[in-house]
Parts: C-alpha cells; sequence; structure tokens
C-alpha cells in the first residue's frame, strides 16, 4: 500500500480531492460550464463546496461536490464519477437513483423555509463519468422530463441532468471539452484549457497547506474505516453468538445460565431466544 506523500503526488483530475480544488478556481469552472452548455456566463458564485443536504435527522446524509451560481441565479452542481457502483442487494446501478436524490435534495437546500416552491431557480446536475453508463457512445446524456404521450412537450421545471461521457465517441461537443475529456482519461494536453488545469493541478501539489488537508482528510477516512470495520466486527460477532445460542437451545441439554455464559449474551436475551424458539415450533 503506497504512502500518503506517494498517493498525493499521484493525484490526477479522477481524484475527488483534486477535482474540487480544480473547480474551486472561478476561471477553470466558468469556462467548463461555457464550453459543456454553449452558453455566455458573466460570472459565477460559490455556494458552500462539498455541502451535506441533510433534511431531517433521520435521513441519508450526502455531500454534494461543487455547487455555483451563475448570474441569471440558474445554479450547478458538478462530481466526478470514477466508478459505476452498484447496489449488491438489488443489483442495480447507483447513478440514475442518485442524481434523483441529488436534484431532490439540491432543491430543498435552495428553496428557503416558507418561500413558494415556484421561485425554485433553473438546476443542472452533472456528473463527469470516466465510464459510459448507456454504453451508446454518447459524449454526453442530457436528460429532461418529457410527455411520453407526446414527446414534443417537455415540462418547464427547470430541471436538467447530464452525464458527461469521458469515455464517448460521438456527438457535438466543442475542442474544449474534447480536450477535457481526454485529460481526465488520459492525463494528455492538447489545448490551453487543460494547460491550465494540468498547472493548476501542479500548483497545488506544491501547496504544503493542500498537502497537509489531503493528509488529514485521508487520516480521517482511514479513521472511520477502522471505525466501522470494529463495528462490523462487533456485529458479526453478536450474530454468532445469537447463532450458537440458538443450536444450543435446539439441542435442549445445556442449561439457560450455561448458554449465556458461553455465549456472552445475557440470561435475558437467551430466555427471549428460548419463547422465539418454542412460538416457532
Amino acid at each position: 500500500m503506497q504512502d500518503l506523500a506517494t498517493k498525493f503526488a499521484n493525484l490526477t483530475i479522477q481524484s475527488d480531492f483534486i477535482f474540487k480544488k480544480v473547480m474551486s478556481r472561478k476561471r477553470i469552472c466558468k469556462h467548463l460550464l461555457e464550453e459543456l452548455l454553449q452558453i455566455e456566463i458573466a460570472d459565477i458564485n460559490y455556494l458552500e463546496a462539498e455541502k451535506t443536504l441533510e433534511p431531517e435527522y433521520t435521513s441519508r446524509g450526502i455531500r454534494l461536490d461543487i455547487i455555483v451560481a451563475d448570474d441569471k441565479n440558474t445554479h450547478y452542481n458538478l462530481e466526478m464519477q470514477v466508478k459505476n457502483n452498484k447496489n449488491p442487494d438489488t443489483d442495480t446501478y447507483v447513478l440514475p437513483k442518485r442524481s434523483r436524490y441529488y436534484q431532490a435534495l439540491l432543491d430543498i437546500d435552495l428553496l428557503q423555509k416558507g418561500q413558494p416552491y415556484d421561485l425554485l431557480p433553473p438546476t443542472f446536475i452533472i456528473f463527469i463519468c470516466v465510464f459510459d453508463f448507456f454504453e451508446k457512445g454518447n459524449y454526453v446524456y442530457t436528460f429532461k422530463k418529457r410527455c411520453l404521450e407526446n414527446l414534443e412537450l417537455e415540462l418547464p421545471d427547470e430541471a436538467t441532468t447530464m452525464l458527461l461521457n469521458t469515455k464517448g465517441t460521438h456527438g457535438d461537443i466543442s475542442k474544449d471539452i474534447k480536450s477535457f475529456y481526454d485529460y481526465v482519461n488520459n492525463h494528455i494536453v492538447t489545448t490551453d484549457f487543460t494547460k491550465q488545469i494540468d498547472d493548476e493541478i501542479s500548483y497545488l501539489k506544491l501547496d504544503t497547506k493542500v498537502r497537509r488537508e489531503f493528509m488529514l482528510m485521508e487520516a480521517r477516512l482511514l479513521d472511520e474505516r477502522r471505525e466501522g470495520k470494529a463495528e462490523g466486527i462487533a456485529e458479526g460477532e453478536a450474530n454468532a453468538n445469537i447463532a450458537t445460542a440458538k443450536r444450543m437451545l435446539a439441542k435442549g441439554c445445556y442449561s439457560l445460565e450455561v448458554i449465556a455464559e458461553l455465549t456472552n449474551l445475557s440470561l435475558a436475551d437467551v430466555e427471549k431466544l428460548k419463547k422465539e424458539q418454542a412460538e416457532q415450533a
């Protein structure tokens, strides 16, 4: 396993950490949006980067990467997607529902309490994917809501989702967007725009504050993984103890006190298991 210093030195634009840093540079983020959407943007302002959206205490919290608003109050959420993850329980890809969830929570965050929902601003959820989710070869997949009975009818809710496919082979994109794709894929500098990005990354890697921030972030993540692993082991041990207690109860040759002692379960828990087995018999 490579040490943190080597890991930091090898970071690319595909890294979540580096991507956020690069897109936090106004000139780069603004130009990317202009080239992607083929529009002119006078200025952009950043909402809190890596914002955690938690509408309720019990709700699943997510962290949005880069959220910016332009001079016309259109809001953009940019995120790098390196892996096309699946939910092992349902065997379905998570990206579509992820985009839906991002849109919902972004809307909640943008609408102040008490405001009418018609004040919701136009939004773009933009995923920069280093894989072709639909395997159709498009450079860009853009989604808006349309009427199935009449595809000419578009629901004017001003919500757009874009999946950028850096592995795409066809479609209408600008020279700078194509060069950006090449840079994301292979670290190839072919235009002034990608040179700006590459120079920014080189500058970031020389910044001791950025290096320290990365080290601290990785240390926190490592601690979280260790805590999660420990919790998983503890949960696994508890489940194993319950299974052992059930087998001992089924044999009927052990006292409840002995079972509790050997499995580290409380006597009350063993009595509860015995009652459950009796009810199922």
